[in-house]
């Protein structure tokens, strides 16, 4: 299991072609091709983990099952968040564990993401249902460092979870999909 400071910002992706071009120029290398990532978030009846800040989340990407655990996030122009996380070997047993510890299914998201690095943090490009965004993730002089290279002004930096994100665009489409889904948004575009 790893705890770890997590230091990052999004931003929207326009032309998902510019930023590979832009990543390689900067000399990132792809450390994991597209993959599919569905992800499942999990609270107690009484929203407990959502009114303390809180995040519970079984993650399958690609084959890769992990559950992971995040604290409140700090206010800035960062995301900073303590965030726990381990390898599960078996995503439906873990998934009736927490049923079984009385959790249930808060909210589902997916997307497509490729993983860059550069040695020195992390890029990450996630074509969602809501629309593309990246993940700058390190510490806060490299992602500033980073932003500038890729040309994402720091104006345009965002601290929002993808929960947050998709209640705009479901008031901003007039939307009653519940979760972030390609089958539940496909419509709505």
């Amino acid at each position: 299991m790893s705890s770890s400071q997590e230091i990052e910002i999004k931003f929207r992706v326009e032309d998902l072609g510019n930023l590979s071009r832009d990543l390689q120029n900067a000399k990132f290398r792809v450390v994991t091709e597209r993959t599919h990532e569905a992800n499942t978030l999990y609270d107690l009846p009484d929203k407990t983990l959502r009114r303390r800040g809180e995040l519970l989340r079984l993650r399958r990407y690609g084959s890769i099952w992990t559950l992971t655990h995040k604290s409140k996030g700090k206010s800035g122009p960062y995301k900073v968040r303590t965030e726990l996380e381990t390898k599960i070997a078996d995503g439906e047993k873990m998934n009736a564990i927490l049923h079984a510890l009385g959790y249930t299914e808060s909210f589902l998201y997916e997307k497509f993401r490729t993983e860059w690095n550069d040695g020195s943090g992390h890029v990450v490009v996630d074509e969602t249902p809501i629309g593309n965004f990246a993940e700058i993730e390190g510490p806060a002089e490299w992602i500033d460092r980073t932003a500038h290279i890729l040309s994402v002004a720091s104006g345009d930096y965002i601290t929002q979870s993808y929960a947050e994100l998709f209640s705009e665009w479901k008031r901003e489409n007039r939307s009653n999909a519940e979760n972030m889904l390609f089958s539940a948004t496909a419509n709505c575009k």
